[in-house]
């Protein structure tokens, strides 16, 4: 088996720590530390881990001066409760950047927002 860990650089850890675990519809908790935290899905696979910017020596999370926070990146989850995800979703944002809508290539519905650090997020439907 094999995972990936995406990371993506925050200008705050606690921040968008909450903002996805609400997304999630997951309990609410507190990241490992003021500089990263992992979102963790209940079977212990991490969904995406949070970096705050300039934190450590890493150089393409140094700063989100060096290129637009998001730019070439597609943060795409696919969810077992997408009807709730919409829900829990409209609570977070003034509006989508996609409604919800059947996804040609997929077949499934899917929807897309930003998030606190502007990065596009589309939640897609797990196929039943």
């Amino acid at each position: 088996m094999k995972r990936t860990w995406t990371v993506i650089g925050v200008r705050d850890v606690a921040r968008s720590f909450a903002w996805y675990q609400r997304l999630f519809g997951q309990p609410a908790g507190a990241p490992a530390h003021a500089h990263f935290g992992q979102i963790v899905d209940s079977d212990g696979t991490v969904l995406l881990c949070l970096h705050a910017w300039g934190a450590h020596e890493h150089p393409t999370l140094a700063s989100p001066g060096r290129a637009e926070p998001g730019n070439g990146l597609l943060l795409f989850f696919r969810v077992d409760d997408f009807d709730a995800a919409r829900e829990r979703a409209r609570a977070l944002v003034d509006g989508f950047e996609e409604d919800a809508n059947r996804n040609p290539n997929t077949g499934t519905m899917e929807f897309s927002l930003r998030d606190p650090d502007g990065y596009y997020v589309t939640i897609s439907a797990w196929p039943a």
